[in-house]
């Protein structure tokens, strides 16, 4: 299927692994010029390369840069105009007891799962609106609908993107350009496949074992019963940035396994 991308450009923030990479690299193979990002020049460029590997002929391009952070926001936008599809990615985890979650883990939760976004968003909209067509993606969680109480700031910060999504897609009434936010469940990233890898050297079992408990004890309601692959997550992505996903706004798209059971 020809999903009609060829000649646009899109910024993925950071895709120099997981769930990221396998966007930029799912974009790539449409034709799209991707912009990388992380925050190491040298992540930027191993990443770039595996991407021109993968896909033959691709576009790319690279920014290094803490998008956490206003003065990386700015750098960003400062280097690249305008683009047509934005992928908001960037985001951070990590479990830890509520009552134990200080003040200033909550801003930095905040500040590079949420404020990223809406820095971002803010200025590549209007640029959207005025050539008369763009995408704006955010890259949310299941833990946003169904909050982990491990990682209850991560999924309220999740919850926050969900949001935030569809608030800008209010703003885009009667115009091309869409807003949506994905949800994926439990994916095998670079760092869950890192914990997978140590738990398993941690109780003398195999990785394979690791998974199969967390999925009965911590996700039981998992209708796959495994972690999602990246480029599983990646095409439901590439489809809603592209022209064939227009009458596709303001949602929240599930790529969770089956986690959540509600229907919303």
């Amino acid at each position: 299927m020809d999903l009609q991308l060829k000649g646009k450009n899109a910024l993925v923030t950071a895709s120099t692994a997981g769930i990221g990479f396998a966007i930029a690299c799912g974009l790539a193979r449409e034709g799209v010029a991707v912009i990388v990002n992380g925050r190491t020049h040298e992540r930027v460029a191993e990443a770039r390369e595996k991407i021109k590997s993968a896909v033959p002929g691709a576009l790319t391009s690279g920014i290094a840069a803490d998008l956490s952070t206003v003065e990386g926001v700015e750098a960003v936008a400062d280097h690249v105009a305008s683009v047509d599809i934005l992928v908001n990615n960037l985001g951070i985890y990590g479990s830890k007891p509520f009552a134990e979650i200080e003040d200033h883990e909550w801003f930095t939760f905040f500040e590079t799962n949420v404020m990223s976004g809406v820095r971002l968003s803010r200025h590549y909209l209007p640029g959207m609106k005025a050539n008369g067509w763009g995408r704006i993606v955010f890259i949310s969680s299941e833990s946003g609908l169904h909050i982990p109480e491990e990682m209850v700031h991560y999924g309220v910060t999740k919850s926050a993107m969900i949001a935030l999504a569809r608030g800008i897609a209010e703003t885009t009434s009667g115009t091309d350009v869409t807003v949506n936010s994905i949800l994926p469940g439990p994916t095998r990233s670079e760092g869950i496949s890192g914990f997978i890898e140590t738990l398993a050297k941690e109780q003398g079992i195999s990785e394979a074992d690791v998974e199969t408990q967390f999925f009965e004890k911590m996700r039981p309601t998992s209708l796959i019963q495994r972690f999602a692959e990246p480029r599983e997550v990646a095409h439901l992505v590439v489809y809603t940035c592209s022209p064939l996903s227009s009458a596709t706004n303001g949602a929240a798209l599930r790529v969770d396994g089956g986690v959540v059971r509600a229907i919303p």
